[in-house]
């Protein structure tokens, strides 16, 4: 693969083509990626709308038919159900943990496994959120070794 880059002051707005042979897979995710890389995320707090980056966000988790997104400094409920955000975010980034939560693989610091075979996920804040032994395996596979 190769990467060009050129600058023009005269651009308005930035614009990424891909040229290839078909598109494969990988060119859809790099398209997908290219299109969520500086995403947004709507949320409100305290009747405020609020935009947060994706890569802010340490979690996401459903309660009671809401969805909530967690950062260092609020709690936003976010205008997505748990499901669309699964499919917009970055799966590499973002990694569905549990029936409830999503959470954001940079923001952890430690994993501590369990004897139910769950395992204990600390985050940079302290929080801990739990990945479900249901999803234990895809996670391993995704971070490329033992938890």
């Amino acid at each position: 693969m190769k990467v060009y880059i050129t600058e023009n002051n005269a651009v308005t707005e930035t614009t990424v083509e891909i040229t290839c042979v078909e598109a494969s897979p990988e060119v859809k995710r790099l398209e997908h990626y290219i299109m969520e890389f500086d995403s947004r995320l709507k949320g409100k707090n305290d009747g405020e709308t609020m935009y947060v980056n994706a890569r802010d966000v340490l979690y996401f988790e459903s309660v009671d038919n809401r969805t909530f997104m967690y950062t260092k400094d609020n709690v936003l409920e976010a205008e997505r159900k748990l499901y669309e955000l699964e499919d917009t975010l970055n799966k590499k980034d973002f990694f569905r943990c549990s029936k409830s939560v999503i959470v954001n693989v940079n923001a952890i610091k430690a994993l501590k496994p369990e004897i139910t075979r769950n395992i204990l996920a600390t985050l940079e804040t302290g929080e801990v959120v739990t990945i479900s032994r249901r999803y234990v395996k895809a996670f391993k596979e995704l971070i490329g070794g033992e938890a």
